[in-house]
């Protein structure tokens, strides 16, 4: 996976992966009279929505981005038509010719473990191998250790996909855990070193693992230092845009040849429209394709 990400990414010369992330609020109003009226106001309207939005806009970036992260819990609160909606969304993305990083954040042991690695592995009924979710990485919580990581191994080897793993996130109240002390370091970079140490059981062919790290754009300083500790760890980057992070700040979380990370846009991609006065609400997926452009320019002027 992470060979092909990387192909990817110097292929458009974009390092964004657009979240997709949608919200009730956030459909574009004609959107919801449509499916309203057709499915009544019902889950699967909701989901219906999702999936007309997800489409139109991946219809306009699709040959502008190497991949996609859709967060799971956005879909799954829909019950079973949401998570209907998450499954062809990821078809529908995979079949632009996208890498689909899911966005489940996954963190037990043993067989539940196990079982959350369906996510990457499949699910084998007798003698018949299902790929259900056909994400292509996920992300996982690491506060459990390795039993909670190991499952997801086998898989990334097996069938080639990959891991982002949380390690110092972008969120405010990370500090509250991530930045406590152990043995005179952080506690981030405790979980930097088992990232590391994890990743040397499946390298990629590109002097990189396919496990990689959650490094958050809002902490420039910490970031510089994690990717100088985790040189073959790819970095999956949220915070950019919407949470303050800016592309002068990720200068030092590329490696020496402007690889490295992927950088994620949820809200200030698929929202767009919301914010830009040269379109109208049905131009919602231009918008989003002008919000991509932007971003790609931006992370170019300091990739290295």
């Amino acid at each position: 996976m992470i060979d092909r990400l990387i192909k990817k990414i110097k292929e458009v010369q974009n390092p964004t992966v657009v979240g997709l992330d949608p919200t009730y609020a956030m459909i574009p109003s004609f959107i919801k009279e449509e499916m309203l009226e057709t499915y009544g106001k019902t889950p699967k309207a909701v989901a219906e929505m999702f999936l007309k939005f997800n489409k139109s806009i991946l219809d306009e970036v699709a040959p502008l981005i190497p991949a996609v992260k859709p967060q799971v819990a956005m879909y799954e609160q829909y019950g079973l038509e949401g998570l209907r909606a998450y499954i062809e969304t990821i078809e529908y993305a995979k079949s632009k010719g996208l890498i689909v990083i899911g966005d489940v954040k996954r963190g037990d042991i043993a067989s539940t473990a196990a079982a959350y690695a369906g996510h990457i592995a499949g699910v084998e009924i007798e003698d018949m191998h299902f790929d259900l979710w056909q994400e292509d990485a996920v992300t996982l919580n690491p506060y459990m250790g390795f039993d909670g990581i190991e499952p997801f191994i086998a898989a990334c080897n097996k069938y080639d996909r990959g891991l982002f793993i949380l390690v110092k996130t972008s969120n405010p109240s990370g500090i509250e855990i991530q930045d406590l002390q152990v043995e005179g370091v952080p506690v981030y970079d405790k979980a930097a070193d088992l990232v590391s140490k994890w990743g040397e059981m499946t390298m990629g062919t590109m002097g990189y693992s396919r496990i990689g790290a959650v490094v958050g754009a809002t902490y420039k300083e910490q970031g510089m230092e994690l990717r100088k500790r985790m040189p073959h760890t790819f970095f999956l980057v949220p915070g950019y845009g919407a949470q303050g992070g800016k592309a002068e700040d990720l200068k030092d979380y590329f490696d020496k040849d402007g690889n490295g990370i992927i950088v994620n846009s949820s809200r200030g991609i698929i929202a767009a429209y919301k914010k830009d006065a040269e379109v109208t609400e049905k131009e919602f997926a231009i918008a989003s394709k002008k919000a991509v452009i932007a971003m790609r320019d931006d992370l170019q002027g300091v990739m290295r």
